[in-house]
């Protein structure tokens, strides 16, 4: 089969686990033809909670980004909730970039007039409602909620974590009156297909949108404008 685009998941913690579970989100929804590389942020944190993480991260996925673009990869999705770097990701590559945040709630916004997030912890909700204003999308945003899960507990098997981001998905059915929900951690990926059947609302999760997306850009021939704030980086 002809390889029409070639798509790099860059999970930027380092759990391995992690990585896999978001390479097999995107590869279920991946048109024929479409190859999806997976790459893990390695020296990273296990997880992103915070804006520490999110710093500590970014030497890894940069190191992904510029291995990416020296092979020639068509575009990229940056695979955690924060979209951390995207903008110096935005730098070093030709193709397009995506973070699951910004493809989620712009999805969100097309199917519903209102949504919510469900995310892990507390402490990532500022985070969110700071990413989702710069999208412009506050107006359509009812609320960002914690399910007051870590993220490696989406990893544990037997864990309680499932359970309890569908139940805070049917308090922001009820309370916050939304139209659909998105789902605030790539780490939850694997459970769209579950949470929407049990909740019976749009249940949206990045990984795959943004798949879906940069195949849509790189289909109708567009690369990441080289002008000003996205030229490649000076050399120094």
């Amino acid at each position: 089969m002809e390889v029409v685009v070639e798509i790099l998941v860059v999970n930027p913690n380092s759990t391995q686990s992690m990585t896999d579970k978001i390479v097999e989100a995107a590869r279920a929804v991946a048109s024929p033809g479409t190859v999806i590389h997976g790459a893990t942020a390695a020296g990273a944190p296990a997880s992103i909670e915070g804006h520490y993480d999110e710093a500590m991260s970014l030497p890894g996925l940069m190191a992904r980004v510029r291995e990416a673009e020296a092979k020639g990869i068509d575009g990229i999705v940056v695979a955690c909730f924060d979209d951390p770097g995207i903008a110096a990701c935005r730098e070093l590559a030709s193709g397009p970039v995506l973070g699951i945040c910004e493809a989620a709630v712009k999805a969100a916004s097309m199917l519903a007039t209102s949504f919510s997030v469900v995310t892990t912890l507390p402490r990532s909700v500022p985070v969110i409602e700071h990413l989702i204003h710069g999208y412009g999308l506050s107006h359509q945003c009812r609320r960002v909620r914690s399910a007051a899960i870590p993220v490696l507990a989406l990893e544990e098997p037997g864990s309680n974590a499932r359970i309890k981001v569908r139940d805070e998905i049917l308090c922001a059915i009820r309370e916050d009156r939304c139209e659909a929900v998105v789902l605030g951690c790539a780490g939850m990926a694997d459970l769209t297909a579950w949470l929407s059947e049990e909740t019976g609302i749009p249940v949206i999760d990045g990984v795959s949108v943004a798949t879906r997306m940069i195949e849509a850009l790189v289909g109708a021939g567009l690369k990441t404008s080289k002008i000003n704030a996205y030229a490649f980086p000076n050399e120094k």
